[in-house]
């Protein structure tokens, strides 16, 4: 099938490249010179496990390429995909405007029946928004324009940073909200590659598909904010957060997934998609206050290791002058994104009571240094054990494989304190005993 995706992001490039590999004829448009120019050599401006080949593979097979030439990318195309950014205004309100601005483009240069597909992640209605924008363009042509046929339709996509290339080349469901029987049946045909096991598809109107995504993107941070609000208590009253996440994970109604307590969770996705549906929400007149409540503990819990290296050392006069080591600066592993990572909260906080940071992240260091104003305070690592050289005290903020198995002998020998703050509870305290470590985990 012929297909374009408008916007070379981390979704639109995921989405291109995994079309192209099924041997789909994709052409992939971007407005800007420079990331095209480097995506047509094979380079890719982010890092995801396994894209970087595959998008040269299909490039080189001429299944998949780049333009920014709106007539190029719709000359052949059946299937549109719109994959370019919706970033959170200051109220949390998804911006439209460029997700709008490719709906124009497309009503203006589409010369044949068109299904449109909305794969950024939009608030609800916005469908509606893009059939009017696309129709709008089209009147302006005249009667030429009003007799081409074109379907909006609704196809969020569910893909994990680090993960994203097994995600849609294996996916658990195939959401698919129309009210277009025929382009229904034209998104079904072009993802059945991907649904050959077991039937994956999930067919509902387009509003209902709207919301999915920010209801599964809700529905997961929910379980992380409120994991993370038992291992407080647990702190408290002396229980073992691990031992009750494989209490309440065995449980089959609950399961065993994102019931992992530390210091809160980051990212493009769920800070993001909490924010639009809260405006939702206020804009419908629903309070959302379970929403809100999840947002506020995870901002919360982004200090806590802070909190914790406070009360260790007595107070925050005392962490004065320490040198600490960082492990980890990624929102999760397998990426170099930095954006609302609990990190650059953990840094800011220790820089502004007087720490020094070592820190060490095999991608995203630079990005970090830059975001927080390239501090004096903090200081590159060359690798995990470098960042130990000379610091009080270890925190660790991502779980990096390279950080599960350490030689803490060595370590132990790093750390002028010997103590662990860890953050993700990758460490079991019984391990660390015998080097003379000290653990302070999150609920443990």
């Amino acid at each position: 099938m012929d297909i374009s995706v408008i916007g070379a992001g981390y979704v639109g490039l995921v989405t291109a490249a995994c079309f192209a590999e099924m041997g789909n004829l994709v052409t992939c448009l971007d407005n800007d010179p420079r990331k095209l120019e480097s995506l047509r050599k094979g380079h890719i401006p982010i890092f995801e496990p396994g894209l970087e080949e595959m998008v040269l593979r299909n490039a080189q097979a001429q299944r998949l390429v780049f333009t920014s030439d709106y007539e190029q990318a719709l000359d052949k195309a059946e299937v549109v995909f719109i994959a370019v950014g919706t970033p959170s205004g200051s109220d949390g309100v998804a911006d439209l405007q460029y997700v709008m601005e490719v709906a124009g483009q497309i009503g203006t240069h589409m010369q044949r029946p068109l299904v449109v597909v909305d794969k950024s992640t939009v608030p609800v209605g916005t469908a509606d928004q893009v059939r009017a924008g696309i129709a709008k363009a089209l009147a302006k042509r005249g009667a030429g324009g009003a007799q081409i046929d074109f379907a909006v339709v609704s196809n969020p996509e569910f893909l994990k940073e680090g993960a994203a290339i097994d995600d849609f080349m294996s996916p658990n469901r195939i959401v698919i909200g129309s009210d277009d029987a025929a382009a229904t049946q034209t998104l079904c045909n072009l993802y059945r590659p991907f649904s050959r096991n077991h039937e994956r598809f999930v067919l509902m109107d387009v509003r209902s598909a709207e919301l999915t995504k920010y209801a599964a993107n809700a529905m997961l941070a929910a379980r992380i904010s409120f994991m993370n609000e038992l291992a407080n208590l647990s702190d408290v009253v002396g229980a073992d957060i691990e031992k009750v996440r494989l209490g309440i994970g065995s449980d089959v109604r609950i399961g065993s997934h994102f019931l992992y307590a530390g210091v809160g969770y980051g990212g493009s996705c769920f800070p993001k998609d909490l924010k639009a549906l809260l405006h939702t929400g206020t804009q419908a007149g629903v309070g959302m206050d379970m929403v809100r409540a999840i947002e506020a503990v995870n901002e919360r819990q982004k200090l806590i290791l802070v909190e914790k290296v406070k009360t260790f050392y007595g107070g925050a006069d005392a962490v004065k002058g320490k040198v600490f080591a960082l492990w980890g600066v990624a929102f999760k592993p397998n990426t170099d994104d930095i954006r609302e990572a609990p990190s650059l909260v953990i840094i800011d906080a220790l820089l502004k009571l007087g720490a020094t940071v070592r820190a060490y992240d095999p991608l995203a260091f630079d990005a970090a240094y830059q975001q927080l104003g390239q501090p004096a305070g903090l200081v590159r690592a060359e690798s995990a054990m470098d960042a130990a050289l000379g610091a009080h005290a270890l925190l660790l903020a991502t779980e990096w494989k390279e950080f599960r198995s350490p030689s803490f002998l060595e370590l132990a020998k790093r750390l002028a304190d010997k103590v662990v703050f860890d953050g993700r509870n990758l460490y079991d305290r019984a391990a660390l005993k015998p080097y003379g470590l000290h653990h302070v985990g999150i609920g443990r």
